[in-house]
C-alpha cells in the first residue's frame, strides 16, 4: 500500500533530497577531503567518522527516493476543515498530557511530534474532529483513550 502525503509534504521531500544530494555529498566529500590530508587513513578517526556519516547519507538519500517514487500524493482540495486528515496541526489529550502534533511523515517543526497516518494512533485520529474522544489499540496490547482538543489544516 502506498503512503499517503499531501502535495506540500511531496515537495517538502522532494527539496530535503536535492539539498541531500548536492549540499550534503559536497560537505561529506570536503570532509573525506580533509580528513585524507591528515595522513595515515588506518588510524585516522576523522577520516572514519566521514565515511560513517557519507553511509549514513546515502542511506538516507536511497530512502527518500525510494519513498518519492511510490507514494501517493492526496488531493488537499477535499479535505474538510475541522477534520483530521494527513497534513493536519493537531492537539491531542494523552493521559492528561498535551501533546502537538502533525499527521504524515515530516515536518519543518521541531516542536512537533510526527504521528505516521499508518501508526495505530495515526489510524485511530483520521477523521476525528476537535472534542472527540476515541480508542487505540497499542502495539503493546493496551487501550488508549485519548482526546482531539484541536485541528487544523494550513495548506502550503
Amino acid at each position: 500500500m502506498a503512503k499517503k502525503v499531501t502535495q506540500t509534504e511531496f515537495d517538502r521531500m522532494s527539496k530535503k533530497l536535492a539539498y541531500l544530494k548536492k549540499e550534503g555529498r559536497e560537505e561529506i566529500a570536503a570532509r573525506l577531503q580533509e580528513a585524507r590530508s591528515h595522513g595515515d587513513l588506518s588510524e585516522n578517526a576523522e577520516y572514519d567518522e566521514a565515511r560513517n556519516d557519507q553511509a549514513k547519507l546515502e542511506e538516507e538519500i536511497s530512502q527518500l527516493e525510494k519513498d518519492i517514487d511510490t507514494v501517493e500524493i492526496v488531493d488537499e482540495d477535499f479535505f474538510e476543515q475541522g477534520v483530521v486528515h494527513i497534513g493536519s496541526l493537531v492537539e491531542l489529550e494523552d493521559e492528561g498530557e498535551i501533546l502537538r502534533c502533525v499527521i504524515g511523515s515530516s515536518s519543518d517543526d521541531d516542536t512537533l511530534i510526527i504521528i505516521s497516518d499508518d501508526s495505530p494512533v495515526g489510524s485511530a485520529i483520521i477523521g476525528k474532529k476537535a472534542g472527540e474522544t476515541f480508542k487505540v489499540n497499542l502495539p503493546s496490547g493496551e487501550v488508549a483513550t485519548m482526546k482531539v482538543i484541536s485541528t487544523e489544516y494550513k495548506r502550503g
